[in-house]
């Protein structure tokens, strides 16, 4: 077969449409948005009535052979600005974690309601992260107690720093069943709408992403029926009994299932605001005169800037292979997916910040957007494992060991 990094017609085209959107619409939206620090639901409402926010077009993403389809899209959403992106994708970490466990059944079910529909969107959240169990998602205190004689599971506990916690309209929540067996003992429900007990915090103020919706989660004695549980119980109990056994596989952990198949995309999201930021500096330092001459006539601006888009293009590639690998069923042997989300994370930060340096004071401003850049792309070395986690990752599939 012949081998070929060309874009079918298709993805070109859904790269040009998702870019056009955010030409439109995202950017002239950006400042606004970050400054209210609330959830744009105008342009969740834009993008569901054009088809960008949806359950088909999800499906369909989801749906390339290639698996890098998803990544061509987050990174055109997240190149026109990083708090709306994440508004409108952060409902698909929900899906992802009921594509990761649930049944046929099961996502029929619950994945259009996370989405809505054009006339009322809405928007989901994935709950895994507690205020003592973010990387060490083992020391998780969240509790699922099954009532068998009301085929109910009752979950009680706190989720810290959730997107889209207590505004969803549904709730993935991963709990432990069996905390002997540590992350081995997890599994993750759906918490349908208006479920009584859950509730979330005040929204919390942050650096950046300010309009994507962050909040703790708060689970007191929430009851769920029984088909709540993603993959079912007789499974549950079957992984159970095999963990106990010392036989169970990483794969059946319900979050770090979950974050295998999600990493790529976060890293392609990372890469939007990598490449927004060496764009806008590329354009600036073209236009921009000092001692005579545009600056990128300097060595040290056209080096910089020569350096940040080899790092683009090889990042992306990356990010590519492990989309690839993981929509293939590939084995991440080299903690590929670690690989791309740790590399697109870093040079995110690193090219905001170069960024700024190349404005000079005026990237100090907010009348240009690399400082929103800047403060959005902080968190892509945090959140879903820090880069030090992802380091760890990479260096237990390469050498085999289990280092600490």
């Amino acid at each position: 077969m012949a081998f070929s990094l060309e874009l079918s017609e298709e993805q070109r085209d859904l790269r040009d449409w998702v870019h056009g959107f955010a030409v439109d619409v995202v950017r002239p939206a950006a400042a606004e948005w970050d400054e209210r620090e609330e959830t744009p639901w105008p342009v969740i409402r834009e993008a569901a009535k054009i088809g960008l926010y949806g359950f088909e077009s999800l499906a369909e993403l989801f749906g390339d052979p290639s698996g890098i389809s998803l990544q061509i899209a987050n990174e055109e959403l997240f190149w026109g600005d990083a708090g709306i992106g994440m508004a409108l994708f952060g409902t698909s970490l929900a899906v992802a974690g009921i594509f990761a466990s649930g049944t046929p059944d099961q996502l029929a079910e619950w994945v259009p309601q996370c989405f809505g529909d054009e006339a009322d969107p809405k928007v989901a959240a994935f709950c895994v992260s507690e205020p003592q169990a973010g990387s060490d998602v083992a020391a998780m205190r969240t509790r699922a107690r099954y009532d068998e004689a009301r085929d109910e599971w009752v979950l009680s506990g706190q989720k810290a720093w959730i997107t889209n916690g207590g505004i969803a309209n549904v709730h993935v929540v991963v709990a432990s069943v069996d905390p002997a067996l540590g992350s081995r003992g997890q599994a993750a429900f759906v918490v349908p709408p208006g479920t009584a007990g859950l509730e979330g915090a005040k929204k919390i103020r942050k650096l950046g992403l300010r309009a994507s919706h962050t909040a703790d989660v708060f689970l007191d004695d929430v009851r769920v029926p029984g088909h709540c549980l993603l993959g079912g119980k007789e499974k549950l109990d079957a992984r159970l009994a095999r963990a106990r056994e010392g036989t169970a596989g990483g794969r059946g952990q319900a979050a770090m299932s979950t974050f295998e198949v999600s990493r790529p995309t976060v890293g392609a999201q990372a890469l939007g605001i990598a490449r927004a930021a060496y764009e806008y500096a590329l354009e600036y330092a073209g236009d921009r005169e000092a001692f005579g001459r545009p600056i990128i006539e300097n060595q040290a601006i056209a080096f910089a800037l020569a350096d940040l888009r080899t790092e683009i293009e090889a990042c992306r590639l990356l990010i590519w292979q492990a989309a690839w690998m993981a929509r293939n069923d590939k084995v991440f042997d080299a903690g590929q997916g670690s690989m791309s989300k740790l590399r697109a994370g870093e040079l995110a930060v690193a090219a905001s910040e170069k960024a700024i340096q190349v404005l000079g004071g005026a990237g100090y401003s907010r009348e240009h957007p690399v400082e929103r850049m800047y403060r959005d792309a902080k968190i892509y070395t945090i959140f879903e494992g820090t880069s030090e986690i992802q380091r760890l990752v990479i260096a237990r599939a390469i050498s085999g060991r289990q280092i600490r």
